[in-house]
């Protein structure tokens, strides 16, 4: 009997690298493999509702529409996408992050000059190109030396759209920024964020995920001198028909650097709904190698089923490869409200709906009131208590 040669189809569930820090990047496309619904880094969420942006499947591409408001010190240049600078944050890690910047028709540089103390923010927006159309960005921002700015990165309309928004954050300057998804129920954004952090520079950076039909957004950080300070904090609410997922990593390879992490997610959903039950996903990922003596770090994540069928995954993950560090710690949880909470404010006379929907404005507002700009702050909250008063509770 002749023998007969067996094809197999490999699952890369485990990354093939000591650390995730350690991750395989490149800017070209052709150099990732097409990922499939078992690999660890896609196996939550549906490959079938990306619109095939992990496999060139994609409508035909149009030109992205990102805008720039800024104060006038602040340069702003459009650039060509093969432009070197755009790389300052390093290579992607995924197939759909490097399809973006290989597929980009362009590239947005924002930077902050050395030394600038900027009073108003700078807001960057991205449009949907809409319907039957696929669009693709890369963003640097860049902030000096000794510089101080504010910079909020606002998605909205709707389309099917893949980006690079990377940060270098310059040595003890301090950057406070705001990720809005607030795109239409329709729009598919997958999101990859390179931050390269200098000596003694903090960053405050801020995830919202309220909008979409899917988004995932990837933040990875790393630092690159002692004394950087990095919070990254986010929101996500998510109703029928939506999937968010965040997906980060912070790599401490330097010494006396400190991390903290809190995202904090709610779900709802209607059983009478035709769509897909709502859905989350956070994996938090944070390295501490072996030089990274005195890292001081944390992560959580919050996430609270307000009805049935809704669904989270909370995944925090924490390698330690030395034990001279300051402190080092993470915590997950998935539930639903606090039932003593609810049971103190109802015996106050509080109706149990409104006693409700304030202890899950508390619950956001944790997050929320680290925003350093009101307005932003403001709208966000109210955004909340906008998806609170759809709610069926």
């Amino acid at each position: 009997m002749a023998d007969t040669a067996l094809e197999t189809n490999p699952v890369t569930n485990a990354s093939g690298v000591n650390t995730k820090g350690d991750a395989f990047s490149s800017f070209n496309v052709d150099d990732f493999a097409v990922p499939g619904g078992r690999d660890e880094d896609w196996r939550f969420i549906s490959l079938r509702r990306i619109r095939g942006l992990h496999n060139a499947s994609f409508a035909p591409v149009a030109e992205a529409n990102i805008s720039v408001e800024a104060p006038a010190e602040v340069a702003v240049e459009t650039v060509a996408p093969d432009d070197a600078r755009l790389k300052a944050a390093g290579a992607p890690v995924d197939r759909v992050a490097a399809q973006a910047f290989t597929s980009a028709k362009s590239g947005t540089i924002v930077s902050i000059p050395a030394d600038a103390e900027l009073t108003e923010p700078v807001t960057i927006t991205v449009t949907g190109a809409g319907d039957e159309v696929t669009t693709f960005g890369t963003v640097l921002i860049e902030s000096g030396a000794n510089s101080s700015a504010t910079v909020v990165v606002r998605y909205a309309g709707t389309g099917t759209h893949a980006d690079n928004v990377n940060w270098v954050i310059g040595d003890n300057s301090r950057v406070y920024a705001v990720v809005d998804t607030q795109w239409d129920d329709d729009a598919v954004h997958l999101g990859a964020q390179s931050i390269v952090v200098g000596r003694d520079a903090t960053l405050r950076h801020t995830v919202a995920g309220f909008g979409g039909e899917v988004t995932r957004m990837t933040p990875r950080v790393k630092f690159t001198a002692p004394g950087g300070d990095v919070e990254l904090t986010g929101v996500y609410f998510a109703d029928d028909g939506q999937y968010i997922e965040n997906r980060l990593l912070v790599d401490h390879s330097v010494p006396n650097c400190r991390s903290n992490v809190m995202y904090k997610g709610a779900l709802q959903g209607d059983k009478a709904s035709a769509k897909p039950d709502a859905r989350t996903c956070w994996v938090g990922d944070v390295l501490i190698r072996a030089e990274a003596l005195g890292t001081d770090t944390y992560e959580t994540n919050r996430n609270m089923v307000l009805t049935d069928g809704a669904r989270a995954d909370a995944i925090p993950n924490l390698e330690i490869e030395t034990g001279e560090i300051a402190g080092a710690g993470h915590a997950a949880t998935v539930g639903r409200f606090d039932d003593e909470q609810l049971f103190y404010l109802r015996a106050r006379g509080i109706p149990e709906k409104e006693a409700t929907r304030l202890i899950i404005r508390g619950f956001f507002n944790e997050v929320l009131n680290k925003i350093p700009v009101e307005s932003v702050r403001d709208e966000l909250i109210a955004r909340v208590s906008g998806e609170l008063e759809q709610a069926n509770l």
